[in-house]
């Protein structure tokens, strides 16, 4: 049988377990606050910081957006097919209201909010939801876009609106590892358009499954990241995080991963100097997810306009080597270039049992500073600040 025979069969085997685990997952009950609490107290964080939880009990928690003044937080989910509004009344920095935007729909974790409007991106379409603060006990949509692929697998969407005014989108490649740029090339893209879902286009290719990207204030280009390939083995290659300054850019996928890493089914067809390597390459299967440039002064100075980035956790490594990931990373730019890296926030990760508590999904920063965090294994919306 041939080797990529064998990848295959491997990759079925494998997402089988998967599916089974999610759906183990997605059955977990309530917790009980002081069951919150007690996890709470294994996230280790700079001197100075405090985490506390914005709300628990948010199954599945994922993408977050919200309102201008912050009153106002969506949270999305990928499997309980739901979008939530949680609202802090009262002033204290934790929700205490929460809608149901929509249920039942199609994947529906990609979220943008923008001049009033709440977008929602499931599988193939984008939704828009007008003036969706003044809508929430009966809100309604309309469709902008759909012609996306159907492909459930990295089907799901990250959605966040760039400093140009569009909308950017990502397409990610419906296996672990294929070429589909002859048939259809925008899987494995990011894409974007005009925010009523007109003009269309290609904005970067070569990317395998890109679940957060981020501008730099200073000079409005964008970051993101991607998770690699699997099957390799446990050590490759690394996770991405991808500089794209300009549209037109290829990263490599599937031809070449981590930059200098050739693909055994796909390596031959291109050389390696066509594609744009990555800025910064993360641990392999860490799952860098969500990202922002911190642009608040509640953090100390060194933190303004450099990247936290959520590390959702591997999955599939051997017991040997054990997992990784299940962390904030702190990243520091200069010049377009990455000039430091290190651990922001850790302690999801039970290290002595090898298995994850809680995997870290988005980050958004709210008007005071303060930034929250998902978490869509332990269910909940964390909020780190500092004081002096």
């Amino acid at each position: 049988m041939k080797r990529s025979t064998l990848t295959r069969l491997s990759y079925v085997a494998v997402m089988l377990c998967l599916v089974s685990f999610w759906s183990c997952e997605s059955k977990a009950q309530s917790k009980q606050a002081s069951e919150y609490e007690e996890l709470l107290k294994r996230i280790n964080l700079p001197d100075g910081f405090e985490i506390s939880y914005y709300a628990t009990n948010v199954v599945d928690a994922r993408s977050l957006a919200r309102t201008e003044d912050g009153k106002t937080v969506f949270v999305s989910n990928r499997r309980r097919k739901n979008v939530y509004a949680l609202t802090d009344t009262d002033g204290d920095m934790v929700a205490d209201k929460v809608d149901t935007v929509l249920s039942g729909w199609n994947t529906p974790n990609g979220l943008a909010y923008r001049n009033g409007d709440l977008y929602v991106a499931e599988i193939n379409r984008i939704h828009r939801f007008p003036n969706i603060m003044d809508n929430l006990d009966d809100p309604k949509s309309e469709v902008i876009y759909d012609g996306y692929p159907t492909d459930a697998h990295h089907g799901w969407k990250f959605i966040a609106f760039g400093p140009d005014g569009k909308l950017y989108v990502p397409v990610g490649a419906p296996c672990n590892v294929c070429d589909n740029e002859e048939t259809n090339p925008v899987y494995a893209s990011i894409t974007r358009m005009n925010p009523d879902g007109s003009d269309m286009e290609i904005f970067a290719s070569g990317v395998r499954n890109s679940v957060g990207f981020t501008w730099n204030p200073k000079t409005n280009k964008m970051w993101f990241t991607d998770n690699g390939r699997d099957l390799l083995g446990d050590g490759i290659p690394a996770c991405e995080l991808n500089f794209a300054p300009e549209a037109g850019l290829h990263f490599g996928f599937p031809y070449w991963h981590q930059g200098d890493i050739l693909d055994p089914d796909f390596g031959d067809k291109y050389p390696r100097d066509k594609f744009t390597e990555p800025a910064y390459k993360f641990e392999p299967h860490s799952a860098p997810l969500g990202l922002r440039f911190y642009q608040g002064d509640m953090f100390p100075a060194k933190y303004k306009n450099n990247i936290i980035v959520a590390q959702h956790g591997s999955w599939n490594r051997s017991p040997e080597a054990g997992h990784i990931g299940y962390q904030l990373r702190f990243v520091q730019i200069e010049n377009d270039k990455v000039v430091k890296s290190e651990i922001f926030a850790d302690g999801w990760l039970d290290k002595e049992k090898n298995q994850g508590w809680g995997k870290p999904v988005d980050i958004m920063e709210m008007p005071d500073g303060s930034i929250l965090v998902s978490d869509d294994v332990n269910h909940c919306i964390y909020r780190i600040t500092y004081s002096k």
